[in-house]
């Protein structure tokens, strides 16, 4: 960890280095996802409800959402960067450092001006609960942190893969997509409303609903109780994303850059 935080420093020097562009990249963030919370208040002034979810009730879904992928992409931006790494050869340099190279790839990159996005998601969360009937309590509170903490390793789990894949293909493949920034521009509604089909997706293959749709029904008085702890399991997701991780550098040829 101490390796992590030396990482982390350096790359907090380097953004402050350039405060002006850090803080307007910040602010461009922010107006991004705030394009998204108008999309979502304009459809609730057509329709008040969508499958029994009210205005206030989707900024919470959205919100919490949000920041657990903005989490994501500020702390495991290196796998998102990683084809790079790859094609440069730099990976090479990785491989014959004396630490794990999880980590060195982790440490390559951070991307602080996703507080924009985080900023916005708290603002529509705490105007969420403003205008919601959620009576809180300790249980529902370590629900929300269950929610943060799940959701942070989903979507770290899903750019491990994307990275992991790289070993094999070399190139990223844009697909991965559909499962990262897609998931957070449907996230902005329960995943039930999709169908079916989807939610079972969701549930058994990647666990968005363990960390947005089932806790969010606790939240709100609608589900079970043990909905709270399904976070928790979602973050056995993070096991597999290893194992295709681990194979990818088992069969790991440099590129000759």
């Amino acid at each position: 960890m101490k390796l992590y935080a030396k990482y982390f420093l350096i790359h907090i020097k380097s953004v402050m280095e350039y405060k002006t562009s850090f803080l307007l990249t910040c602010i461009g963030q922010f107006l991004v996802s705030f394009n998204v919370f108008l999309g979502i208040y304009f459809m609730f002034r057509r329709f008040s409800s969508v499958e029994g979810f009210t205005y206030s009730e989707a900024l919470l879904c959205f919100g919490i959402t949000l920041m657990e992928y903005s989490l994501a992409e500020a702390f495991a931006r290196g796998f998102d960067m990683f084809p790079e790494m790859i094609k440069k050869g730099e990976f090479d340099r990785v491989m014959v450092r004396p630490r794990n190279e999880i980590l060195q790839v982790l440490g390559s990159r951070f991307e602080f001006t996703r507080i924009g996005r985080i900023l916005q998601a708290i603002a529509m969360f705490a105007y969420g609960i403003a205008n919601s009937t959620i009576s809180w309590d300790v249980q529902k509170i370590g629900t929300l942190i269950l929610m943060l903490v799940g959701g942070t390793a989903v979507f770290t789990g899903i750019f491990l893969i994307y990275a992991a894949l790289c070993f094999f293909t070399t190139e990223g493949l844009e697909f991965m997509n559909v499962l990262t920034d897609g998931a957070r521009e449907y996230g902005k509604y329960p995943v039930n409303i999709y169908g079916k089909r989807v939610l079972q997706f969701c549930t058994f293959i990647i666990p968005y609903s363990l960390i947005q749709y089932y806790p969010l029904l606790n939240l709100l008085d609608r589900g079970k109780t043990y909905y709270s702890l399904l976070p928790l399991p979602a973050c056995l997701f993070l096991l597999p994303c290893l194992l295709l991780w681990k194979s990818g550098v088992k069969h790991y040829t440099s590129c000759g850059s």
